[in-house]
């Protein structure tokens, strides 16, 4: 098998490379059709059954060898053929050709690939054994990408040769008919004058517009497979259903308030989600508490003899929970109901694309946006039930501070807690499976965060992954599995902080089958659009990225594309994607950091400038962190930006708003920037970027131009 295979690559290599090597593609033009016409229309009137039969076998080969030439072929057998018999030839041909190209691929690459990258493509293989014909018939009917590229790339999906080969008669039979009319047009122009003919006009202009008109017919075909089984309103009571008050849920309903369309929200517990209640707006506030503890302690580093802070740690989360109710207001009922939301506490329950239960009441809609949130995610830890551990939702009820914590995940969550608690007093170990923390982050970043903690006394360990919860003489102990070994960790509490989970069950999800994520969120599209073209997600029930900012920014795109989607839909946009981790020092990315332009094998300049350099950090005994700075090689264009230190979350604005607009670094460096300020960093960045890639020739020569000016 493996020799057929290796037979197989050298035949086709050696007829691709003849066809270059020769110039073949010469022939497939339309000027040396144009230049041989005459001949070609005598032979064909002679021979019309041998024209067919070799146009028929060239067709196949360059199709089968994904050759250059098949869309011009086929406009030429509209010259020639006419309309019926271009259309049947080019037909059949086509279809031969990709399913020998697809036939090919399967054979020499489909086991390599499916077997190297197994776990990758399980989502993909499960909608193929789904919905492959379909997904087919859309690629064939509005080819997103050359027809040449389709035919290998399904040779190594599991999709079955007959209906590979049945689709693709069929759906590439429109867009073969328009090319032929296209082609049967060419072949009239004798002047210049018939460049200007009606029946040539009409044939570019569907050729121009039938991408259009299929991509319309593939969404109306989609739209009635999904909705065939439900029986649409004639009338609907709103515009739109949101269920979910976080802070995608808020955002959605108050942009489809603020233009005037009637619209629900519907909550089931607290306005404002998990941001306001047990996510950014507590854990800031604990951060804050905690920052100035540490920064009183080190009095004598800003010329006190000694400082000294009492505290109750029952008054610092009542503090929490004060900033919790101060800010409650921004997302409350009142405010929303204000601005003609409708908000209704309760459980919705999709029924139907366009109908919601709530409270038993029927509401009827044009739109749903899901916007349901997340979750924290626990482990399935045997033993982990038999004790009361917290979670990033109930870790804010705490008033009596730990005296020895154990916090798991080295994440931003939970590297943030660890060095909460740990400044309040609590002797804190990290546990994370992982080799590192921060994972996400480069290596060097992550180290500086570890060598931190480890200083403030937090006990770091990576590489060890949490096997079970025992109780043994009423003492509590995690056992750890690290380098083969058992290790054992007492604690009196322990904070489960290892990611989030989408909330997907319960509210209808499963009776519409809307399709989940590997990852288990919902699936969405570049709309945020979900399987039913009128029930979008957005925020963390639909990822990827959990981050407030982040559901803000989505729900825009639900928002607008849900009202106003029969006029214009919005792609969203992920092509700057910034955040952060508020520990100390602080970390702020936007963009490509180093791992990822490795990963993604892009090309990139590194330009650092260390804050330990800069006055107002000096001044401030904050020296330290840096500005990493990736660019394209030569250019100073920005890739993207690591910051770790004081106010890197609102230093890292500056570069956002700097690939945003494509500006660059050397725009940064001729903008005035207030001294002395954190800000300054970003500048002497941009200064090191600029020394870098002075010009030492002309530089040289400048240098001897002023040594003359001297005499």
């Amino acid at each position: 098998m493996k020799n057929n295979k290796v037979l197989l690559v050298i035949v086709i290599i050696t007829a691709i490379a003849l066809f270059f090597v020769f110039d073949l593609q010469r022939y497939l033009t339309i000027e040396f059709f144009r230049s041989q016409q005459t001949a070609i229309s005598n032979y064909y009137s002679v021979h019309p059954l041998n024209t067919g039969i070799i146009f028929f076998f060239i067709y196949i080969s360059v199709t089968g060898l994904s050759l250059p030439g098949a869309a011009i072929m086929t406009l030429i057998a509209g010259a020639i053929f006419g309309l019926l018999w271009g259309t049947i030839i080019v037909s059949f041909a086509s279809t031969i050709g990709a399913t020998i190209a697809f036939i090919s691929s399967r054979f020499i690459l489909k086991d390599y690939v499916q077997d190297r990258f197994s776990k990758n493509l399980k989502t993909i293989n499960k909608g193929m054994e789904r919905d492959g014909a379909f997904y087919l018939f859309t690629l064939r009917l509005v080819p997103l990408f050359p027809f040449f590229i389709i035919n290998l790339v399904m040779g190594l999906t599991p999709i079955r040769l007959f209906t590979f080969f049945i689709v693709s008669q069929i759906g590439m039979l429109p867009v073969t008919i328009v090319y032929v009319i296209t082609g049967t047009q060419i072949a009239k122009i004798n002047s210049l004058s018939g460049i200007l003919s009606p029946g040539l006009i009409i044939a570019f202009t569907l050729l121009g517009t039938f991408p259009l008109l299929a991509k319309k017919l593939v969404d109306i075909s989609r739209a009635y497979r999904v909705y065939k089984n439900y029986k649409k309103p004639r009338k609907f009571d709103r515009n739109l259903i949101v269920i979910g008050a976080g802070s995608a849920g808020l955002v959605t309903a108050y942009i489809a308030a603020a233009i005037k369309a009637k619209v629900t929200l519907i909550e089931k517990h607290k306005m404002g989600g998990d941001c306001l209640n047990t996510g950014c707006v507590p854990s800031k506030a604990l951060i804050r508490s905690a920052r100035f503890l540490s920064q009183s302690r080190r009095a004598k580093e800003f010329g006190f003899k000694s400082a000294n802070v009492e505290y109750d740690f029952a008054d610092v989360m009542q503090r929490v929970q004060r900033i919790i109710n101060t800010i409650e207001p921004h997302d409350s009922i009142d405010r929303y109901t204000k601005l003609g939301v409708e908000c209704i506490q309760g459980e919705a329950k999709i029924k139907t694309p366009w109908s919601v239960e709530i409270n038993g009441r029927m509401l009827t809609t044009q739109n749903i946006v899901i916007a349901a949130g997340a979750r924290p995610f626990v482990p399935p830890i045997t033993g982990l039930a038999q004790i009361s551990y917290y979670t990033t939702d109930s870790i804010w009820n705490l008033r009596t501070l730990p005296k020895r914590l154990i916090v798991m995940g080295g994440g931003p969550v939970g590297c943030e807690l660890a060095q909460c608690f740990a400044r309040f007093g609590s002797q804190v170990t990290q546990i994370e499976m992982l080799p590192r923390l921060l994972l996400r982050e480069d290596p060097e970043i992550s180290k500086i965060v570890m060598s931190k903690f480890r200083q403030e006394g937090i006990e770091v360990h990576t590489n060890h992954k949490a096997k079970k919860v025992i109780i043994e003489d009423g003492k509590k102990t995690l056992v750890c599995e690290s380098a083969g070994k058992d290790i054992r960790f007492e604690f009196d509490a322990l904070l489960v902080a290892v990611g989030r989970k989408a909330n997907t069950e319960g509210y209808g999800l499963e009776e519409l089958n809307i399709p989940l994520t590997s990852q288990g969120t919902i699936e969405v599209n570049e709309y945020m659009q979900t399987v039913y073209p009128n029930i979008y997600a957005c925020g963390d029930v639909a990822g990827p990225y959990q981050f407030t900012h982040m559901a803000a920014h989505q729900a825009w795109y639900a928002s607008v594309n849900a009202l106003f989607g029969k006029f214009r839909k919005f792609k969203v946009d992920y092509s700057i994607v910034p955040w952060a981790t508020f520990t100390d020092p602080e970390i702020a990315r936007a963009g490509l950091n180093e791992q990822e332009a490795k990963d993604q094998n892009i090309a990139y300049e590194i330009t650092t400038y260390g804050i330990d350099d800069l006055d107002r950090a000096i001044a401030d005994g904050e020296a330290h962190g840096l500005v990493k700075v990736l660019t394209v090689p030569g250019k100073d264009k920005i890739l993207g930006v690591t910051i770790v230190g004081e106010h890197a979350a609102d230093l890292i604005t500056e570069y956002i708003s700097a690939m945003r607009n494509k500006i660059g670094l050397n725009k940064i460096l001729g903008t005035i920037h207030i001294y002395p300020t954190m800000a300054e960093a970003n500048k002497y960045a941009a200064g090191n970027w600029k020394k870098a890639h002075a010009p030492k020739k002309l530089l040289h020569y400048i240098e001897k131009y002023h040594t003359w000016r001297r005499g």
